[in-house]
């Protein structure tokens, strides 16, 4: 059988282009090389494609010399990447059949590059463009599991603009959601980047401006004493819920040196939950994946509250961690499912749905 030609993206124009590069780390050393012809990709903070044989080396090294500028056409029929020369000169270097975006965060898992790929008519690992835009949303996100019956803390939505134009009023709509502590976070932004939390009016305005440092939109939502479940879901129309995980973090939450830098947290797989909770957080799992209309992979987070031990949702990710600690391989590989063998389904998965789609009327022979 001829080798299937993969374009595995990484970096991109977010906070978490860092660990963007960890997770690709990952993913190409999982990727079998007898079933794959895999091109590297990498985009810069400044939104610049290159490509190289060893791209992912030369951008942890913070050095794109020798690398090849590239672009993907938004044109059916032109699956490949293309090298930028001079000018406005463009040149083949390599064919596509499936993207593989390991974009964490903005311009990666909002809907955007994802939407060049559905312009591009090429198939694509992980969920398509409404549903990365809705879950990446904090605040939709939780908007939209609220019509579904799915509990979710209290929260509220500040924008930037009310923000700078009157700080009083901004900070006593957040104090308006529930008693102190507070979490403030960026609303479209993960692996806790400019996340806060917060247990007074001072804090308060600190966090705020932080976040505001990485999105225009900020949710401030209740904090609660609790522990932080995570299951991570598989498939298209028909998803599975791996067993649950639980995440014991080394700082107070799940923060970005906690999970990436000081290697102390720990991951309890499987989470040791009684039946009840554990089928209950595969359940709420999978209903929040179709309710966004997901596809391939997310990781949902779960919080169970220790005092009444009920069990809320957090976020849901589209494209969720894939380094070497991350939950989302780790709970798969619990759940039997190798971290090769679970890149084989997400490739087979976004197959299928490009046939799906390939499926479809594109004219209307009913009109005269």
């Amino acid at each position: 059988m001829p080798k299937l030609n993969l374009a595995v993206f990484f970096g991109g124009r977010s906070g978490e282009h860092e660990v963007s590069l960890m997770s690709a780390r990952s993913v190409l050393g999982a990727l079998e090389k007898d079933k794959y012809q895999v091109v590297q990709v990498g985009i810069t903070h400044d939104g610049e494609w290159f490509t190289g044989e060893d791209a992912i080396g030369a951008f942890e090294r913070g050095d794109t010399r020798g690398l090849d500028a590239a672009t993907l056409l938004p044109e059916p029929g032109a699956r490949g990447l293309y090298a930028r020369g001079e000018g406005s000169s463009l040149s083949k270097i390599a064919d596509v059949d499936v993207a593989v975006p390991i974009l964490h965060g903005s311009f990666g898992e909002d809907g955007t590059i994802q939407g060049l790929f559905e312009m591009a008519e090429l198939a694509y690992v992980g969920a398509g463009v409404l549903a990365s835009a809705v879950a990446m949303d904090k605040g939709l996100f939780k908007w939209l599991m609220r019509a579904h019956g799915i509990p979710v803390l209290e929260f509220a939505i500040i924008d930037s603009v009310r923000l700078e134009a009157d700080m009083d009023a901004a900070l006593d709509e957040a104090e308006a959601v529930a008693a102190y502590p507070l979490f403030v976070k960026p609303a479209n932004l993960g692996s806790s980047v400019g996340i806060s939390k917060v247990r007074s009016r001072s804090d308060l305005v600190e966090g705020l401006l932080e976040a505001v440092r990485y999105d225009r939109r900020i949710l401030v939502e209740r904090g609660i004493e609790a522990r932080e479940i995570e299951v991570s879901v598989l498939g298209n129309e028909h998803p599975e819920a791996s067993v649950p995980g639980e995440v014991i973090p080394s700082d107070e939450y799940y923060s970005y040196r906690a999970k990436y830098i000081d290697d102390r947290s720990e991951l309890h797989i499987p989470a040791p939950l009684d039946p009840e909770t554990t089928e209950e957080a595969r359940r709420i799992a999978v209903e929040a994946f179709q309710a966004v209309d997901g596809a391939g992979m997310a990781r949902v987070d779960l919080l169970l509250e220790l005092e009444t031990e009920h069990l809320y949702l957090n976020e849901l990710n589209t494209i969720p961690g894939f380094t070497q600690i991350s939950m989302y391989p780790k709970l798969w590989e619990a759940s039997g499912l190798p971290y090769p063998e679970l890149m084989d389904r997400l490739i087979e998965l976004a197959q299928a749905r490009k046939a799906q789609k390939d499926g479809w009327v594109r004219t209307y022979e009913g009109a005269e």
